[in-house]
């Protein structure tokens, strides 16, 4: 073997010997941020169900729901949510379901701006939900240890 090749080969042993292998564990100290802006109930309702049932009991935290565009009717107290899909059989409405992810320590964040446009303020939200500010929003969304999602 000639010495260029035995050097070729050393360095692609280094190279393959060097490539992370992939292991079972999740990083739990990984968050989510989902960006949710659509008032579809079913859509929102995988989403929470997602955000919720698999990411935050999953032990990722934090865990956010960014409701902008329209997305900030689903949590108005006043606009009763229908029940779609795999909700049906648990009877749970968006906005049950949001208040269980607050109560577990997931965060509901509500566009200022959407919200001004769609007339609601923060006394129109169910209890828990946050009035978000540039200032909150930037510190999840550029977090290097949380991953963004929009649905």
């Amino acid at each position: 073997m000639s010495r260029l090749t035995a050097i070729v080969l050393a360095i692609l042993m280094a190279m393959v010997l060097s490539v992370p292998v992939a292991s079972a564990e999740t990083d739990k100290t990984a968050g989510l941020f989902v960006n949710l802006t659509s008032d579809d109930t079913w859509g929102a309702a995988k989403a929470i169900s997602f955000a919720h049932q698999r990411v935050l009991k999953g032990g990722h935290t934090p865990v956010a729901i960014w409701l902008n565009v329209r997305g900030v009717y689903l949590a108005d107290k006043k606009r009763p949510s229908h029940v779609h899909g795999l909700m049906r059989s648990q009877n749970l409405s968006i906005q049950d379901m949001l208040t269980a992810f607050m109560a577990d320590g997931g965060r509901v964040i509500m566009c200022a701006a959407c919200s001004k446009a769609a007339g609601l303020t923060l006394e129109d939200y169910i209890d828990g939900v946050e009035m978000g500010s540039w200032t909150l929003v930037e510190s999840l969304l550029f977090d290097p240890a949380v991953k963004t999602l929009s649905w």
